[in-house]
């Protein structure tokens, strides 16, 4: 009778894994929101090329290279999280396969989603730098100021997961 109960709710945690995939089919879809926004901003970028100045160029450029990078993150934590927490992906050996697949596990995505999101938070601050100018009043300063901090303390928390991953599997090797 306890056994009985005991497999049904362990079937019922296992089977509960499902509950994720929503969230999943959600980032989907903000991948392609995202894809929206990346247009609008290349049309604009496009269509503004000639009158504008060399930097603002660049950072319509980075903006771009921002929001791919997003992107790019968004997919991984969706092929990832999906066979990590709900199920294997099955297409066979499809020749576009990418070689990370089935290979990153919760450690990996993990430093994955660190290392974008320190990129992420660079191309912002190389942004920032770009628009600078002479006369930069007390809160432009003070928000260039906090933007490299929270950017370092993305650097340090990538560091620190990264150490923490290298201790964790030294200590499965021994």
């Amino acid at each position: 009778m306890l056994e009985k109960i005991e497999h049904s709710m362990e079937a019922t945690i296992f089977k509960s894994r499902w509950i994720l995939a929503p969230f999943y089919l959600g980032l989907v879809l903000s991948v392609f929101l995202l894809f929206i926004k990346f247009a609008q901003e290349l049309w604009h970028l496009a269509t503004h090329v000639v009158s504008a100045s060399e930097a603002d160029v660049i950072v319509g450029i980075l903006a771009l290279v921002d929001m791919s990078l997003v992107g790019s993150l968004l997919l991984m934590i969706i092929f990832s999280g999906y066979e990590i927490f709900i199920s294997k992906i099955d297409i066979g050996d499809h020749k576009d396969r990418p070689d990370w697949m089935g290979k990153v596990d919760f450690s990996g995505l993990k430093l994955k989603v660190i290392g974008a999101i320190v990129a992420i938070s660079a191309i912002d601050l190389l942004k920032s730098f770009m628009d600078i100018h002479e006369n930069m009043n007390d809160a432009d300063v003070n928000s260039l100021k906090w933007k490299v901090i929270i950017h370092m303390t993305f650097v340090v928390s990538g560091v620190f997961f990264a150490i923490m991953d290298k201790i964790a599997g030294d200590t499965k090797k021994h």
